[in-house]
C-alpha cells in the first residue's frame, strides 16, 4: 500500500497526526506565527504538486523538467501562468526540496517564495499575489541561527510530506486536513486570535438556511466581509453543492482587514477546490473602505449579491463619523465603540432584493438601547428581520460568551413575524468546548426553514408583539426554554397517592401508549392516584401498547434498510457521499415526520454517527476502486524507542472491512472461542485480584518472602508459590496460617490459569487475525458486497430501536420517581421522628453523671417527649 492510499483510508485520524506531530515541532514559537508557517507550506506544497499534475498532463516527461521548468523558458512560463496562474522553477518546486534531503536550507525556501511572487499572472493577483507574506515572515523564528532554521524546516517537511496528492479523492482529505488545522489552531490561539475561524457546526447552520433560501437559482454571488479562514463561504458552497451537484456555481466575494488572515481566506479557498476565477477578495476595512468596488482598470461595480455571511468582530470600535450620510446606515449609525449593527447593516446593503444574510452577533444587540434600539426598531419595522437563533455559550474560539445568528432579507413579502429560536440548552461537551451535534443542527435548520413552533423551544411572534415589548428582541422574552421547577402536592405530602396533574404531565407517553396509564396507576380520588404494580419495568415492557408502538415504529423504517442499500451499494465507487447523506437524511425524516414519543432527530444522530465512517470508506472507493476492499494495510502504532515516539506495526487492518466485522459475519466459530478464553481470563483475573484483597498487609512478607510486587498491589506468581510451599509443608500451623493457606492455593490457582488463558488468547487471536487476514483479502465481490451493507446499513438499521428504549425508560424512571417522591407521607415521617426521639430519651434517662450533666439530660429527654429524671 502507498503512503497515499493509506492516508485516503482515514482523514481524520490523518489530521490527529499531522497535528500532533507539527505541533510537537512547535518549541517555543507563538502559535499564530507557527500557524502562518504551517499552513503556508501546506500551501505552497500543494501549489507545487498543481503545477507538477499540470505539465505532465501536457506530456513534459519528469526527467526534462530541471531543463525546461526554468525563468528562462519563457514559453513554459507563460503556459503556465495562462492556465493555473503562476509558474514554479524545477528549483523551487516542494518535491525539489524533499529531494535535497540534509542539504535542503531555509535559503532554498525564501528564494522559492520570492520567485513565486514574480511568477503570478497578472489576471492572477488577487487570488496569489503576496499570498506567502505570512510564511516568509515566519520563517526567521524556526531557530536562532540558520543551521537551526534548516534542521527545523527539514523536520517540518517531513511532517507535511505525509500529506496526500494527486487525485481529486486527496484533494478532499487534503481540504480537510487543512480545516481541521485552522481549527486546532484557533482552539489554542486564545481570546484575541482565534476570531479568524467560525466552528464547523456553526457555519454548517448558516450555510444550511442560506443554501435553502437558494435552492434552484443558476448562479450565486456570496459575500463575507469578515472572512477569517473562509469557512463560512466554504460551507456555503457545499451545502449549494449537495443540492445542485455542482459548486462551481458559487462565486465567493471575501473581504477580511488582517493581512495574515487574508492570505489564509485565499489559501483556504483555493485548497478547498475554489476555481480562481469564482474567488474576489479585498485586503481591506469591510465599513471604511466599502465596496463598490472599482478595480485597476477604474471598472465600477456596484456589489449586489445573493448571500451575506459573517461573523464579524464582537463590539468592534469604528470611526462613525466619517460615515455620516453614507447610504448603508440610512437606519442609524451604530455606536463608535459597538460596531455590530455596523456590519450588518453593512452587509444589508449589499443584499439583492431577493437575498438572504445570516450574521453572528453577541447577545447585547437584541435589547441595548440608544442608537441600537433605534435601528432595530427600523429593521423591525421595514421587515427585515427574520429569525433570532440563539445558541449555546462557549461554543466560538476565542470567547466563552452566548452568540446568536439573525437571519435577515432585504424584501419578505407579506410575512411580518419574527421566528426565535432558544438553541441554547442543545449541544454536549467537547474538551473545554460546547459542541452542537449533528441533531442539533439539523432541528435548527429544519426549524428555521419550515417556521416551526415547537414549546420551549422556537416561536413565531407578531410584529404586534414585538412593538408591544418596545422592540426589544431578548429571546427569553418570547421563549421560555427554562425547566419547570420541581413541586410538591400538600395532598400527596399527608396522605400520600400521586396527583394526578403530575401523571397528565405525562402525557405524551399516555396518548402514544393507550391503556398503559390504567394499567400502572389506580385512581384513590378524584385528584390523586396510586401506583398499582410492584415491578414497574416489567408493566411496561410486557404491555401490548408498548409492543404494538415497537411494532408501528418498525413499520415506519420498514424499507430504510433496503433504500440505503440500493443507494450506497449498487455502485459504491461512483456514489457521491453529500448527495448520498441529503437523500438518506431526507429519507429517515419523512419516514418519521408523524410519529410519536420518539424524537426523530435521536434517530438521526444515530444515523449521523455512522455515517462519519461511511463517508470515509466511500471517499476510499471512490479514489482506489472496489479493490481497496479486500486491502489489508499494517496497523502502525506509536511507541517509545530510546525517548522518542518511533513507528511500529502491531499486526493488520482492513482497509475498509474492520477485523472485528470480517469475524464477526466469516468465522464466528472461531470468534466465539477466542471470546471464551476471554472470559476465562476475566474471571481469573477478577477472582486472583479479590482474592489478593483477603491477604493482610502483615502477610505479605518481605525481601525474597515476599509473596507481592514491588509496589504491593499485587500477587508476584514466585513468591505466592514459595509461600504456599512453605504453609504446605509446615507442621505446626494454627488456624490462622490454615486460614491464609487457603486463599493463597486458590491464588496460586487462578494465577496460573490467567497464565495458561493468557497464552491461549495470544495463540488464538494471532491465529485469527491471519485467517481474518487471509479471509479479507480473499473476498469474492458478494461476499464484499455483504459486509459493506452490514457495515454501513445492518449495523445503524439496528440501533434505531435504542431510541425507542431509550424512550420507555425514561417513562419507567419518571414513574419511579413520583412513587418514590410520595411514598412516605408527612406524617410518617413525623411518626419516625416522633418514634426515634422516644427511644433516644429512654435511652438518654439511663445515663449516669455530674449533677449538672444530669440537669441538662433531664430537660432534652422532656423536650423530646420522655419523662425526665426527678
Amino acid at each position: 500500500m502507498t503512503d497515499v492510499q493509506r492516508q485516503l483510508m482515514d482523514k481524520q485520524a490523518l489530521a490527529r497526526k499531522v497535528w500532533t506531530a507539527a505541533n510537537q515541532l512547535r518549541g517555543t514559537l507563538d502559535a499564530n506565527d507557527y500557524k502562518d508557517f504551517i499552513l503556508g507550506f501546506m500551501f505552497y506544497k500543494f501549489l507545487s504538486e498543481k503545477e507538477e499534475q499540470f505539465f505532465a498532463g501536457r506530456g513534459l516527461p519528469r526527467e526534462q523538467w530541471p531543463e525546461r521548468l526554468i525563468d528562462g523558458n519563457t514559453r513554459v512560463v507563460e503556459m503556465a501562468k495562462s492556465n493555473i496562474g503562476y509558474f514554479i522553477s524545477h528549483d523551487d518546486l516542494f518535491s525539489t526540496w524533499v529531494d535535497k534531503g540534509g542539504d535542503l536550507a531555509t535559503s532554498d525556501v525564501l528564494d522559492g517564495l520570492n520567485h513565486f511572487d514574480r511568477h503570478v499572472a497578472e489576471s492572477y493577483e488577487e487570488v496569489f499575489g503576496g499570498i506567502f507574506e505570512s510564511f516568509q515572515r515566519s520563517i526567521p523564528m524556526l531557530g536562532t541561527d540558520a543551521g537551526a532554521r534548516s534542521r527545523k524546516l527539514r523536520q517540518i517537511i517531513g511532517v507535511i510530506i505525509q500529506l496526500p496528492s494527486g487525485s481529486e479523492p486527496a484533494y478532499d482529505v487534503l481540504g480537510f486536513v487543512y480545516e481541521f488545522l485552522i481549527g486546532q489552531f484557533a482552539a489554542g490561539a486564545g481570546k484575541k486570535s482565534g476570531e479568524f475561524y467560525t466552528p464547523h457546526q456553526v457555519a454548517l447552520v448558516m450555510a444550511e438556511i442560506v443554501a435553502e433560501h437558494l435552492k434552484g437559482r443558476e448562479d450565486v454571488d456570496v459575500y463575507d466581509p469578515t472572512s477569517g479562514s473562509a469557512s463560512l463561504l466554504l460551507n456555503i458552497g457545499e451545502s449549494i453543492a449537495r443540492r445542485s451537484g455542482d459548486a462551481n456555481r458559487v462565486r465567493f466575494y471575501a473581504q477580511e482587514l488582517k493581512t495574515d488572515t487574508y492570505n489564509l481566506t485565499r489559501m483556504n479557498l483555493v485548497m478547498r477546490g475554489v476555481q480562481p476565477a469564482n474567488i474576489v477578495t479585498r485586503n481591506a476595512d469591510s465599513l471604511d473602505q466599502d465596496w463598490p468596488y472599482i478595480d485597476k482598470n477604474g471598472n465600477y461595480d456596484l456589489l449586489r449579491v445573493d448571500a451575506v455571511v459573517s461573523n464579524p468582530p464582537y463590539s468592534a470600535e469604528w470611526d462613525r463619523d466619517r460615515h455620516k450620510g453614507d447610504p448603508r446606515f440610512k437606519y442609524g449609525m451604530a455606536p463608535a465603540k459597538t460596531a455590530d449593527y455596523a456590519f450588518l447593516l453593512h452587509e444589508l446593503y449589499h443584499l439583492k432584493d431577493d437575498g438572504i444574510l445570516t450574521i453572528v452577533l453577541p447577545h447585547g444587540v437584541l435589547f441595548r438601547g440608544g442608537e441600537e434600539e433605534t435601528i432595530r426598531r427600523n429593521l423591525v419595522q421595514n421587515n427585515h428581520i427574520e429569525t433570532v437563533i440563539g445558541f449555546p455559550p462557549n461554543i466560538f474560539y476565542g470567547t466563552g460568551i452566548a452568540t446568536l445568528v439573525m437571519v435577515l432579507k432585504k424584501q419578505r413579502g407579506t410575512d411580518t413575524d419574527v421566528l426565535f429560536v432558544d438553541a441554547s440548552k442543545e449541544f454536549i461537551k467537547a474538551g473545554t468546548k460546547n459542541e452542537l451535534r449533528a441533531r442539533d443542527v439539523r432541528k435548527i435548520v429544519d426549524t428555521v426553514t419550515k417556521r416551526t413552533t415547537i414549546d420551549g423551544y422556537s416561536r413565531l411572534v407578531s410584529r404586534e408583539e414585538i412593538e408591544a415589548n418596545d422592540f426589544n428582541l431578548n429571546i427569553p422574552r418570547y421563549v421560555d426554554s427554562s425547566e419547570a421547577p420541581e413541586t410538591y402536592d400538600i395532598y400527596s405530602t399527608m396522605f400520600g397517592g400521586v396527583p394526578n396533574s403530575e401523571i397528565d404531565a405525562l402525557d405524551r407517553y399516555w396518548e402514544a401508549l393507550p391503556g398503559l396509564r390504567d394499567a400502572l396507576f389506580e385512581r384513590v380520588t378524584d385528584t390523586h392516584s396510586r401506583v398499582k404494580v410492584d415491578d414497574v419495568d416489567a408493566a411496561v415492557a410486557g404491555h401490548s401498547a408498548v409492543a404494538d408502538f415497537r411494532e408501528r415504529f418498525a413499520g415506519k423504517l420498514h424499507g430504510f434498510d433496503a433504500d440505503a442499500t440500493a443507494t450506497l451499494l449498487e455502485n459504491p465507487t461512483k456514489v457521491n457521499p453529500a448527495v448520498a447523506e441529503s437523500e438518506l437524511r431526507f429519507n429517515l425524516f419523512e419516514r418519521l415526520s408523524d410519529t410519536t414519543l420518539v424524537d426523530p432527530y435521536e434517530v438521526y444522530q444515530l444515523f449521523a454517527d455512522s455515517w462519519e465512517q461511511t463517508e470515509t470508506d466511500l471517499e476510499v472507493l471512490r479514489g482506489e476502486g472496489v479493490d481497496a476492499v479486500r486491502a489489508v494495510d499494517p496497523n502502525i502504532v506509536v511507541k517509545k524507542k530510546s525517548g522518542k515516539d518511533t513507528e511500529v506495526q502491531d499486526g493488520w487492518v482492513g482497509r475498509v472491512i474492520p477485523f472485528e466485522l470480517a469475524q464477526s459475519v466469516l468465522m464466528p466459530e472461531r470468534l466465539s472461542e477466542l471470546e471464551e478464553v476471554e472470559r476465562g481470563l476475566a474471571a481469573a483475573t477478577a477472582r486472583r485480584d479479590e482474592l489478593f484483597a483477603e491477604v493482610d498487609e502483615e502477610d505479605y512478607g518481605e525481601g525474597k518472602a515476599s509473596i507481592t510486587n514491588a509496589a504491593g498491589t499485587a500477587f508476584a506468581p514466585a513468591g505466592l508459590a514459595r509461600r504456599v510451599t512453605e504453609l504446605t509443608k509446615g507442621t505446626e500451623r494454627d488456624e490462622h496460617d490454615e486460614e491464609l493457606l487457603d486463599v493463597l492455593r486458590e491464588a496460586l490457582e487462578e494465577v496460573n490459569t490467567a497464565k495458561k488463558l493468557t497464552a491461549e488468547k495470544k495463540r488464538l487471536a494471532q491465529e485469527l487475525d491471519d485467517e481474518t487476514k487471509t479471509a479479507i483479502e480473499s473476498l469474492t465481490d458478494d461476499m464484499a458486497r455483504d459486509l459493506l451493507e452490514v457495515k454501513w446499513v445492518c449495523r445503524v438499521f439496528e440501533s434505531f430501536g435504542e431510541v425507542v428504549d431509550k424512550e420507555l425508560n425514561a417513562l419507567v424512571s419518571e414513574v419511579e420517581r413520583l412513587d418514590a417522591k410520595y411514598a412516605t407521607t408527612l406524617g410518617e415521617v413525623e411518626e419516625t421522628i416522633q418514634s426515634t426521639q422516644r427511644e433516644l430519651a429512654e435511652m438518654m434517662s439511663k445515663l449516669r453523671g455530674p449533677e449538672s450533666d444530669m440537669a441538662g439530660i433531664a430537660a432534652l429527654v422532656e423536650m423530646m417527649g420522655g419523662e425526665g429524671r426527678a
